[in-house]
């Protein structure tokens, strides 16, 4: 009897021994963390990093472990696992290159793993486990180990919507500065007008202008006169100095007459001269063909004193008689500069002038005109005239596309974009244009491409602040949107944790939408504020009553819309 319960007892304990080296056994949620938990969505994949442990005494010394992460899901009435990044770990006996783990103490990694989103919320991640003893297969129960997905990101794919598409802008100014110089020339050591200098074009220019503006008041404004006048550096400063002088001051009296005959001209009169130019001197050494031009430059540069200067390239007598017949006399005269405005329609009159004939504007103006409008119908009649008036101009085209933008209508936003580069190729709102359109058809790569064809296009940082968005470039995409007040600026600021500056811009945009109200809830939400949550998540509903159904799956707002 005591011979057969021995031998019991030992088979017993042979089962057992057997059975604890041939198995691994279960592993425990506890022995993993995953970061973030619940998932987060990011440009449309849902990456997490995990953080793992095995027990001691767990890793048997031939045992090789794959840890596989699996998104498990249902979509379209079926269950959907996704299977993402492994990683493969290995017993102490084990001739292999994978991440060794001790059988006595047991061990801990990290890894990273990444899943393609799919447009559900309700996901849980699970770990599986390939893992075999020697030869043997071996089974490691599922241990799951992330709840959800928060997919606040994939909300820029709405955001984008209301984007503004890249306004191709006009160059219209009302008031534009203006100058016209004459210019007239003394003989050596002489400071009277010559009638034959008072005679020459530029003067005779003058004299019309100050004639135009005294009869045009409405359209021409004067500011004031420049009176500059010089003499050549040869002949000493003293003697350049009161020759100079009296070439200002006959110059000056000269403009006084001129200003006199149009009685409704009043003006000041800035007069200035300059003993020696040498800088003009210069400049027309430099453009020369001079035979030893660069000898005389180089004097310029070494000597400082008037004086020497002079001496010094008198020395050089071939030079000098080619400096004394081309060069000096050029520099014995006066300019006369008239700085002036030209005063365009002011608001009133390009709006009148638009509705009796838009002919006689400018494609400025009636560019300009469209901005004047605040009903986008309106908008789109004037763009659409401008078409007209200046079809060699693609601004109006691409300016009717980012109103077919805003409606929703792609396919009509993309016709008009690609009539404006048919008229101009490089014109680069439209490919930044072309790039948001490509953003909403989800094609990011395309979109990137196109965005950087649009250098300098007019309000291009919001563009490229949508793109960063959807990149999941989030800082990049607030600084992008510092100016901006949108709905995607928004979001970017709420994605970056910027919650402050997120109820700013949620405050300030200019055309509020069920998408602001359903934001609002999202960062009263996180920020704690659950009262003011339900009630901006209940003004997004009363807009647009699809939020009710998203908010119930969505794990930001999911218990505030129960």
């Amino acid at each position: 009897m005591q011979k057969k319960n021995f031998a019991l007892l030992s088979a017993a304990a042979i089962m057992l021994l057997t059975t604890s080296c041939s198995k691994l056994g279960a592993l425990s949620a506890d022995n993993f963390s995953v970061v973030p938990n619940p998932l987060e969505t990011q440009a449309g994949q849902v990456p997490a990093t995990i953080n793992g442990m095995f027990p001691e005494k767990y890793m048997k010394k031939k045992a090789v472990v794959t840890v596989v992460p699996e998104l498990r899901y249902v979509k379209n009435g079926s269950e959907v696992r996704q299977q993402g990044n492994s990683a493969t770990f290995q017993g102490e006996k084990v001739t292999g290159n994978d991440q060794t783990i001790s059988y006595q103490v047991g061990g801990r990694y990290t890894m990273k793993t990444n899943f393609k989103y799919e447009d559900v919320k309700t996901a849980d991640m699970y770990l599986t486990f390939d893992a075999r003893i020697g030869k043997k297969q071996v089974k490691v129960p599922d241990v799951k180990v992330a709840y959800g997905i928060l997919a606040t990101s994939e909300l820029y794919k709405t955001t984008l919507k209301s984007a503004q598409a890249a306004l191709a802008p006009d160059a219209f100014q009302r008031i534009n500065a203006q100058k016209q110089e004459a210019s007239v020339k003394f003989l050596i050591q002489q400071a009277n007008l010559r009638q034959s200098e008072l005679k020459n074009n530029s003067v005779q220019e003058f004299i019309r202008l100050l004639e135009q503006i005294n009869k045009d008041q409405e359209g021409l404004r004067l500011n004031n006169v420049e009176v500059s006048a010089y003499a050549s550096p040869d002949g000493g400063v003293s003697l350049n100095d009161k020759l100079a002088a009296q070439r200002e001051k006959v110059t000056e009296k000269y403009v006084q007459q001129q200003l006199k005959k149009n009685k409704n001209l009043s003006a000041p009169i800035d007069a200035k001269y300059t003993a020696q130019d040498w800088d003009g001197f210069q400049e027309l050494v430099k453009a020369s063909n001079i035979q030893d031009k660069d000898v005389i430059l180089r004097v310029l540069s070494m000597y400082k004193d008037p004086e020497e200067r002079e001496q010094q390239i008198k020395n050089i007598s071939s030079a000098f008689r080619e400096l004394a017949d081309g060069i000096l006399p050029q520099l014995r005269r006066s300019r006369m500069i008239i700085n002036y405005e030209t005063i365009g329609r002011d608001d009133d009159q390009i709006q009148a002038q638009m509705n009796a004939d838009p002919k006689q504007l400018s494609i400025e103006e009636i560019l300009y005109c469209a901005t004047l409008k605040s009903n986008d119908n309106e908008k789109e009649a004037i763009y659409k005239t401008a078409t007209q008036v200046y079809p060699n101009d693609a601004r109006a085209y691409n300016n009717i596309a980012t109103l077919e933008y805003a409606k929703g209508n792609l396919k009509e936003a993309q016709k008009f974009i690609e009539q404006a580069q048919k008229v101009s190729a490089n014109l680069p709102e439209a490919s930044a244009n072309l790039g948001l359109i490509a953003l909403q058809n989800g094609d990011i790569a395309t979109a990137e491409n196109l965005i950087a064809k649009a250098t300098c296009a007019n309000g291009l940082s919001e563009v490229l602040g949508n793109l960063h968005l959807a990149q999941g470039n989030y800082a990049q995409a607030e600084q992008d949107f510092k100016e901006v007040y949108s709905n995607s600026a928004a979001l970017a600021q709420i994605l970056n944790k910027n919650y402050a500056s997120a109820a700013v811009t949620l405050k300030y945009v200019k055309n509020p939408d069920a998408v602001t109200d359903y934001l609002k809830a999202i960062l009263f939400n996180r920020m704690g504020n659950t009262d003011d949550a339900a009630q901006a998540l209940k003004a997004a509903i009363a807009k647009d009553s699809k939020w009710a159904t998203y908010a119930a799956d969505d794990l930001e707002l999911s218990k505030i819309a129960k």
